[in-house]
Parts: structure tokens; sequence; C-alpha cells
């Protein structure tokens, strides 16, 4: 079979998960709030000394700040190096059946503790409408991913990061916009638990559960059920009243 089809190849997956049971056991909420504090430090760090590109670079170039930051915490933060081994950007992974063997996560958390094979996947997206950066952008190609069996398809946790450049928020955006899928049927995003979960009083943090309806390849039902999987929003603002001190960046 060539690189490029787009068949599955169930046994990259056999090979991949030998004597791992799916999906893996979920991850402790403090360990998940803790992921979502540290970045939320490295990011307000970079808005004081990378203003000018949190405002007008590409996602991929905030990516590539994010994760030299993430990585820099590694030696300045004890716990952090506790719960972490590497942060890394855009390491290729499979999707659940094979069938795309170079999927590129935005960043991949690698968790002391659990197999290297399996990161925690942090995908990231602009927020801005006036530049058609949209929720329906953040959901469909974003969010839609984990549920599809992109990314995240070997546990039960994923992360999605949102680069907000126009005050929105999640209660102003996100809720609304899930809301009004729930009313379709079937959802398009399967959102199981209502409503959205606050996780933290200082971030805008929240959780969505949300059903996924791949299988597993060569395996037996029930043990082919993927389960839900929880999906923890992190946005983050970029402060515009901070860019004047771009000039000096």
């Amino acid at each position: 079979m060539t690189a490029g089809s787009s068949l599955p190849r169930p046994e990259q997956i056999d090979e991949l998960t030998r004597g791992i049971e799916l999906p893996l056991t979920a991850l402790h909420e403090e360990h998940l709030a803790l992921i979502a504090d540290v970045i939320s430090l490295a990011w307000n760090e970079l808005t004081l000394s990378q203003a000018r590109t949190l405002a007008t670079g590409s996602e991929a170039e905030i990516n590539a700040l994010l994760e030299a930051r993430l990585s820099r915490l590694l030696d300045e933060d004890p716990l952090w190096a506790q719960l972490v081994r590497s942060v890394a950007r855009g390491k290729e992974t499979v999707s659940f059946d094979g069938a795309h063997l170079e999927k590129r996560p935005d960043l991949s958390i690698f968790l002391a503790g659990r197999s290297p094979t399996f990161p925690l996947v942090v995908e990231c997206k602009l927020i801005d409408a006036p530049d058609g950066k949209s929720c329906t952008l953040y959901c469909n190609s974003g969010l839609r991913r984990f549920l599809t069996g992109e990314y995240g398809w070997s546990g039960r946790d994923g992360f999605i990061l949102a680069y907000v450049r126009d005050q929105s928020t999640i209660e102003s955006c996100l809720v609304p916009f899930l809301s009004a899928g729930r009313t379709a049927k079937p959802d398009p995003f399967a959102v199981r638990d209502w409503p959205v979960e606050g996780r933290h009083a200082v971030h805008d943090l929240a959780a969505t559960r949300h059903d996924r309806s791949f299988r597993y390849p060569n395996r037996v039902t029930p043990a082919d059920a993927p389960g839900p999987i929880a999906i923890w929003h992190l946005w983050l603002p970029v402060r515009i009243g901070d860019i004047s001190a771009m000039s000096t960046n």
C-alpha cells in the first residue's frame, strides 16, 4: 500500500497498540488543570515579550513561540517537569485506523508515566471573526478532529487552545455555537454533557464531553468502542491594550 493511500491500515494500529488496552485511562483532572495553568503562564509571559507576533502572526508562528516557552518551563518549574517529559510541535501521528500516517497536531505534550507513543494532543486555533476565523472554524477544523479519530483517538482527553484577537469568550462564542448544534438531529458535535462546564475562576477554561462514533480496527464489540472524549477548551486573549508595547519588541 502506498504512503498516499487513504485506505485503512489495521496492521499499523496493531503494531502501534500492541499490548495496550484502548482507550487509555483518563488523565486525572488535577493534571489537566495543571497543564492549563502552565499553558496560561507561558501565554502570559509571551504577552509581555512577544506581543507583536501574538497580535499579528500566523497560527504556526504562535505555536512555535508557545512550544519554546513550554519547553523552557521544563527547566524552571519542578511540578511541570514532574508531569511532562517534553513538548513537540507538529509531531506526526496516525489516524485511528491507519488510513492517514502523517497527521500533525499543533502541539503534543508527552507525559511522564505514559507511553511516548500516545501524547496528549493540543489543537490550536485563532479566533478573530473580522478576519474570518470564527467559532465555526474552531469547531469544524479543531474539535471535530477529536471526534472522528484524527486526533486523540487512543485516549479520553484532549485540549483545544484558542488564540483570541476579537474579545470572544467561551461563554459568548463557544457555548451558543454548541447549543445551536444540539438542536440538530444528529448533533454534529455529539455533545454528551450539557451545559459546558467552567473549570477555572481566572482562566477562560471549560470542558465538554463528546461521543465518538468510530471503531478501533481488529477489535470485537464492545472492545472496539473508544467511548466519549473530554475536551478542555482554553481561550487565551491577546491583550490589545498592551500592543503599544510592540514597538519595543
